[in-house]
């Protein structure tokens, strides 16, 4: 008889956190529980994660945790900002089943290519995990020591996962490329104006490569189960390349809109104002009332296309240590947007 596992999946409410927390659900070995501060599907814990008294209350219900998957994220203004309270959240997690899960055995840490300096401009590509670290602040490195000291004192090992740009289904999320990506051509199909490439016009040629949610759910789990994973950090991607210079046409083809050439902009500011048109989309198409805000990470997109230098990194030492999944980034890309169309977020 396999040995049942629990998992506390932390950002649960997130594009990550909840498809890891739907993969385990399918999982027959797993039981799993997630926690964010938003109410979640059952079973959920609902937590402040700067509240350590009632952090500690309410994972006191769940002594049987044997695994921590941690993927909370608190924005800020500047890089240097991010890092305490980020730091703290996971601090506090960490003191909170210190006291309440004593048979805690692994602590699965979500990181991102913040870790290359790939935010600060053009770093080494393809980036590895045995790269030196940039000059701080940065919170996923700060991250990273904390859990390895504890790791060290309490006796359980631990994985660290680095993920490109992920793409899946979730709303009211700050990074959510896809459906940055569908929204923007939905509206730009509804104002009759042809689907435009936003970003630097170096952005264009640049190559990239995405993390489909799935498949890292897939990946976290493995490497926090297989005793060869133990205290390593793995980059994980789909395991392509693209430009949007080619993939900015299959988008467009999968609108129906005719591709105009680039014309750089801050999405932040064209689309601020267009509020009252996803209004008046979602009742003229019968759409889920969705909240202009919870689709709108516009911020985010200008991020992403800004990046005018090539963004991969080698995922060759997940496959070296047993992990062979593979997406293919355009089936990714079409499949979410088909997947928004059933769910009614964006017009069919």
């Amino acid at each position: 008889m396999t040995d049942r596992k629990k998992a506390l999946v932390v950002g649960a409410a997130g594009v990550i956190g909840g498809t890891l927390a739907g993969h385990l659900a399918t999982l027959p070995d797993w039981d799993a529980v997630g926690l964010s501060r938003r109410e979640g599907p059952s079973p959920h814990v609902a937590a402040d994660l700067f509240d350590p008294a009632g952090l500690r209350a309410a994972l006191a219900a769940h002594p049987d945790v044997t695994h921590l998957f941690y993927a909370a994220y608190q924005d800020r203004p500047s890089w240097s900002e991010l890092v305490e309270p980020n730091v703290t959240m996971l601090r506090n997690v960490l003191d909170a089943l210190a006291v309440t899960a004593p048979g805690l055995q692994h602590v699965s840490l979500m990181q991102g290519y913040k870790v290359y300096g790939a935010h600060l401009g053009p770093f080494a590509t393809p980036a590895r995990e045995s790269d030196p670290p940039h000059m701080p602040p940065e919170f996923n490195v700060d991250q990273q020591q904390l859990v390895e000291e504890r790791a060290a004192r309490d006796g359980w090992a631990w994985s660290a996962i680095r993920p490109s740009v992920v793409s899946g289904f979730g709303l009211g999320n700050p990074m959510n490329l896809g459906v940055v990506l569908a929204v923007y051509a939905s509206i730009s199909k509804e104002l009759g104006v042809p689907l435009r490439f936003p970003g630097k016009p170096g952005a264009f040629d640049a190559l990239l490569e995405l993390t489909d949610a799935g498949l890292l759910a897939e990946a976290t789990v493995w490497a926090a189960t297989d005793p060869s994973c133990a205290n390593e950090a793995f980059n994980i991607a789909n395991g392509d390349l693209f430009r949007w210079s080619r993939m900015w046409p299959v988008i467009a083809n999968a609108f129906d809109l005719e591709v105009a050439p680039p014309l750089p902009m801050s999405l932040q500011d064209v689309m601020a104002d267009k509020e009252q048109v996803w209004d008046a989309m979602v009742a003229k198409h019968g759409l889920v009332a969705t909240p202009y805000r919870d689709v709108s990470s516009w911020a985010f997109g200008d991020f992403v296309f800004s990046w005018d230098y090539d963004m991969f990194a080698d995922t060759s030492k997940s496959r070296r240590f047993g992990f062979h999944r593979y997406v293919e980034t355009e089936r990714m890309l079409l499949d979410l947007i088909d997947d928004l169309r059933k769910r009614r977020i964006i017009p069919a």
